[in-house]
């Protein structure tokens, strides 16, 4: 997917990988990878605001909070989870697993 200096601290960026459009985030040097869709009305989450203390992100259209660590939305108007992806860091190169079950945005 990348290599871990292309990642900013503090910043999202959106990937997409294999057909799965994808918020990453690098807060420090841990990693998290979450659905770029906002379970609520379907806009992109890669537009919104970070939180890096709390780990979560803001969509910008409605302002529901989605947690980086299990996907679950935080606040109204969301309810339903976005997918959560699990990041490696290998030899200095991101990639993404997808989980089982989590069909791609094509």
């Amino acid at each position: 997917m990348g290599e871990a200096a292309d990642f900013e601290k503090q910043t999202v960026k959106r990937v997409d990988y294999l057909g799965h459009r994808v918020v990453v985030v690098r807060i420090a040097d841990d990693f998290y990878a979450i659905g770029d869709r906002c379970s609520h009305a379907n806009y992109s989450l890669s537009e919104g605001d970070l939180y890096p203390d709390e780990l979560e992100i803001e969509c910008w259209k409605h302002g529901s909070t989605f947690s980086l660590v299990t996907g679950k939305p935080q606040t109204l108007p969301a309810v339903k989870p976005v997918p959560v992806y699990v990041v490696v860091v290998e030899a200095g190169s991101v990639y993404l697993e997808i989980p089982i079950g989590v069909k791609s945005d094509q």
